[in-house]
């Protein structure tokens, strides 16, 4: 049934792939010509033991798709791929010795597939009797009529209960698009827990925050021993892209905020550490045969979509400003921060990567030109004097105000005063680990379209958005469909102790009055966002969980937008 690859890489590859620095573990490689059969054993009588982490399957292609599994001990693995949930009829199988230096994990990337196939697996230990769960994935059509993804991103383990992994496992999404944040870096008790989900027990293992290759091995096998994560990636094909907690909280190229070399050691050891765990538990297509270690890559969903997922974390990004920095005695220094934000060497994907992706947006004949990537693309600048404000007993009052200057604004009330206008357009933005941190990155991207429309997909703020985007002469250029979190806070954690609905309602509010192109924003629900492409339309549906705290949950529409 299988055959060796002697093109760029063999069916296993026994070393670790080292390139710019990364060490990734690498996938199995199966390319053969499929051969139907049965499967050759009698599974009764097995059980799930060993398999604790599941299955998962990852990036599929009209003609590929990588599936894994975690086994707890050495001993042989048998793989089956077949077409049908009994096994009757099997198109690839092979076998697999893995070992500690890759914590016993199996990627099996296979190749040389047939387009728009439903496709099961499971992985076997003979000697041990031990068989996985049955997982489900596909290879994507050629040509596709419709694309149906789920979006999701901050998955916080102590928060609460993932029912929106179960409700997006349950969904009929085709893919799953995860855009980063997967885990928490951070120790039990720190961020994401607190009284009201102490009683649910899911504080972090280990312990401790994580630094070493263990740590975040052993954090990644706390998540997926979760039953609803399990059965999300059963059910469903994933598409993965890291953000920063899968090393530590607003990671740039070489630091971290979440990191003291004084005490912690060298961030360079911890990052690779990060990396080559995030390898081992959540395996991509290495498409760059010159260098493995990149994860951004192109995803061509049936012609439909070109799904561009980028790294806006690791390879180049350079240090976030902080706005503080640029408060002094006298007050905010606005030169010194426009003309470090407007620095030309600054930059978020570096030319290399920034480059690349132009090169992906100009030459796709899709018709849909999707960025997956972790942070929000829109600008988002909000009243200096909101800033400023902000958790302050006199914030509500000062936003009353500057959102009916706002509308009075936008209704050319004679009346205003300059100083009353001022208010309202000195404005910065409020969060500068986002695109608006990089604006010099984002006007090169804008401006290389030549006509052409994006739309973008974003995670990493916890709460929900839709944003029009514009080139900074005006030029609309695309959309951006942005999902709340699995379970991480969102801004009701920053509105007070004992906000009420009213209070959060009036915040969202103000926000998109006061934003110009936000036309929707919902700061407290968690869940994902359901993006539906045909070839006349974009449609997205942010669907919510009513509870992280309890295992019965319903979920609604909390709104829909569509663009053609």
């Amino acid at each position: 049934m299988e055959s060796k690859n002697n093109s760029r890489r063999s069916f296993i590859q026994k070393s670790l792939l080292a390139s710019a620095g990364i060490i990734l573990a690498p996938n199995f490689i199966s390319c053969s010509n499929d051969d139907d059969t049965k499967s050759s054993f009698d599974p009764s009588g097995y059980t799930n033991k060993n398999f604790n982490e599941g299955v998962a399957s990852f990036d599929p292609s009209s003609s590929s798709v990588i599936i894994w599994t975690r086994y707890s001990g050495v001993s042989e693995i048998v793989w089956e791929v077949a077409t049908d949930m009994t096994f009757e009829t099997v198109i690839r199988t092979g076998k697999i010795i893995t070992d500690a230096a890759r914590d016993y994990t199996i990627a099996v990337e296979l190749t040389e597939l047939d387009a728009d196939q439903k496709l099961y697996y499971r992985f076997v230990s003979v000697a041990d009797e031990a068989i996985s769960v049955i997982g489900e994935t596909i290879t994507l059509p050629v040509n596709a009529n419709e694309v149906k993804m789920a979006v999701c991103s901050c998955s916080n383990y102590q928060a609460g209960y993932f029912n929106a992994y179960n409700a997006m496992a349950n969904s009929d999404a085709d893919v799953i698009v995860h855009l980063g944040d997967y885990f928490y870096e951070y120790e039990a008790g720190g961020y994401g827990a607190n009284a009201g989900n102490a009683s649910l027990n899911r504080s972090h293992e280990p312990a401790g925050e994580i630094i070493s290759l263990d740590d975040y091995r052993t954090r990644y096998k706390q998540y997926k021993s979760d039953t609803d994560l399990q059965l999300a990636h059963q059910k469903k094909p994933f598409i993965c892209v890291w953000d920063d907690h899968e090393i530590a909280n607003d990671t740039y190229k070489d630091g971290a905020e979440n990191h003291d070399e004084a005490t912690e050691g060298s961030f360079d050891t911890r990052k690779q550490n990060a990396l080559q765990a995030y390898s081992e538990f959540l395996p991509f297509s290495r498409q760059d045969a010159n260098n493995n270690s990149l994860i951004y890559r192109t995803i061509n969903i049936g012609g439909l979509v070109n799904l561009v997922m980028l790294d806006t974390r690791v390879i180049a990004r350079d240090k976030q400003l902080a706005i503080t920095d640029y408060y002094t005695a006298t007050g905010f220094d606005g030169a010194a921060f426009q003309g470090d934000l407007l620095d030309t060497s600054r930059t978020l994907l570096g030319a290399t990567q920034r480059n690349w992706l132009i090169n992906e947006l100009n030459t796709s004949t899709a018709q849909w030109q999707v960025l997956g990537q972790q942070i929000l693309m829109g600008q988002m600048h909000v009243p200096a004097e909101m800033l400023t404000a902000f958790g302050s007993p006199n914030f509500p009052t000062i936003l009353t105000e500057l959102v009916t200057i706002k509308m009075r604004l936008l209704n050319n009330d004679p009346t205003l005063t300059d100083a009353e206008k001022a208010r309202v357009l000195t404005v910065l933005p409020y969060n500068l680990d986002a695109w608006d941190g990089y604006p010099i990155d984002r006007e090169i991207i804008y401006s290389a379209l030549n006509g052409k429309k994006i739309v973008t997909l974003a995670g990493d703020t916890h709460n929900a958005w839709n944003n029009t985007l514009y080139a900074q002469d005006g030029t609309e250029v695309g959309v951006e469909l942005a999902t709340s979190s699995v379970s991480s806070p969102g801004f009701e954690t920053y509105l007070g102790s004992n906000v009420d609905a009213a209070t959060i309602a009036g915040f969202e509010q103000a926000l998109t009055v006061l934003i110009d192109g936000l036309t929707y924003f919902d700061a407290s629900r968690r869940g994902y966002m359901m993006a539906t492409f045909t070839q006349a339309e974009v449609k997205s549906e942010w669907i919510f969980v009513d509870t992280i705290l309890s295992k019965n949950y319903t979920t609604e529409v909390g709104n829909t937008v569509t663009y053609s």
